[in-house]
């Protein structure tokens, strides 16, 4: 069979896995840094990115889809066994994928209401009692080191496919094409600019809302009436 060039990876998806790279770095510095504002700007630049890839995960290209790389118990026998073959995410590069995501919503989610009462406090905050505040705040914090613990995973498994199974991850994420031994071409379907638009207006939408947007504003202070 002859090698033939086969686009995998939609810009969208790209675009998307670069800026979630710079994002989770910057909100990790920002944190060991005490730059707490601009842990909370990171971490809704994150939310924002998840939505866009929960809806990007159903309107989006053929690899992109969810449906299309997550893994069945055959599947990932599979691949274990050798026999898997498929253009898009392997079935355990599927379960990571599907780790990071839920972990990356959740801590965005739960930094909505965390309060560390010295330095943030989350634009969500008083939607929710003290008490769950503090749990929310405990297990983000906690949170953390799973997060550099797939960091690491992830790390660990790009370097043994691009060094020792010679299958070249990094640069189809940079340039959306891979090269297989195919007998034809798999053309990716689906995804185009109205998909785009509509997965970045939801995530535009919801980081507009996750930041406070529609609670009612404070209460003025009172006015110091001389007396």
């Amino acid at each position: 069979m002859k090698s033939t060039e086969i686009k995998v990876w939609d810009l969208p998806l790209r675009l998307f896995h670069w800026s979630l790279l710079i994002c989770v770095a910057g909100a990790l510095v920002s944190v060991q840094l005490k730059a707490m504002e601009w842990h909370g700007r990171f971490g809704l630049a994150v939310l924002g990115l998840m939505v866009f890839r929960l809806v990007w995960g159903f309107i989006g290209s053929t690899h992109s889809r969810f449906l299309s790389f997550a893994p069945r118990p055959s599947s990932l026998a599979d691949y274990l066994r050798g026999h898997w073959q498929g253009l898009g995410h392997n079935p355990l590069g599927a379960l990571s994928v599907f780790a990071i995501l839920a972990v990356l919503i959740f801590q965005a989610l739960s930094g909505l209401f965390a309060d560390d009462v010295i330095a943030f406090s989350g634009p969500l905050r008083q939607l929710v009692s003290g008490d769950t505040s503090s749990w929310l705040t405990g297990w983000h914090t906690r949170m953390e080191w799973v997060i550099y613990g797939l960091i690491a995973l992830h790390l660990g498994a790009i370097a043994f496919h691009e060094l020792v199974t010679r299958e070249r991850l990094i640069k189809p994420m940079v340039t959306g094409v891979k090269r297989e031994q195919a007998a034809s071409d798999h053309p990716t379907k689906g995804g185009g600019w109205f998909a785009f638009f509509v997965a970045a207006l939801v995530a535009v939408a919801a980081v507009w809302v996750a930041n406070g947007a529609l609670l009612s504003p404070p209460p003025p202070p009172p006015q110091d009436l001389g007396w």
